[in-house]
């Protein structure tokens, strides 16, 4: 009996507790940013998640948006009893890309739980420095 109780009360106090210790994983997505060359890469940790049904990746004024959708199901019969467990979640990301970036040039590809988007940066153009003459008023 006392083996039930304590299984139960950990099923029921689990979601609590990882709401207290910060378990956010299940709430946000993990990118990193950096650039490779000349191509600004950023990488969006999902796994379990189907790229073509749940996530979406725009451009809208400079900024990349990552939006995906997760669901999952969990079931469990047995002898006993049946229990059944559902989440569901939508997160999404915003990150400004550097400016000059053409939309059309953005490429998007999934692997291994990791979504990485590219966007090659146009070469700045260089400026020559000028020297500013200092008069005393």
């Amino acid at each position: 009996m006392t083996d039930i109780v304590r299984r139960t009360s950990r099923e029921v106090f689990d979601p609590i507790r990882r709401f207290i210790e910060g378990d956010w994983e299940s709430a946000t997505i993990r990118v990193e940013e950096f650039v490779d060359g000349t191509t600004q890469v950023v990488r969006a940790e999902m796994p379990g998640i189907d790229p073509e049904k749940d996530v979406d990746v725009s451009v809208a004024n400079g900024v990349l948006h990552i939006r995906a959708q997760r669901e999952e199901k969990s079931e469990e019969k047995s002898k006993d009893g049946y229990r059944s467990e559902f989440r569901y979640g939508s997160f999404t990301r915003d990150i400004p890309l550097p400016e000059g970036i053409k939309d059309d040039d953005i490429t998007a590809s999934y692997h291994d739980g990791v979504l990485e988007v590219r966007a090659p940066v146009p070469p700045r153009a260089q400026t020559q420095a000028r020297k500013v003459q200092i008069t005393r008023a």
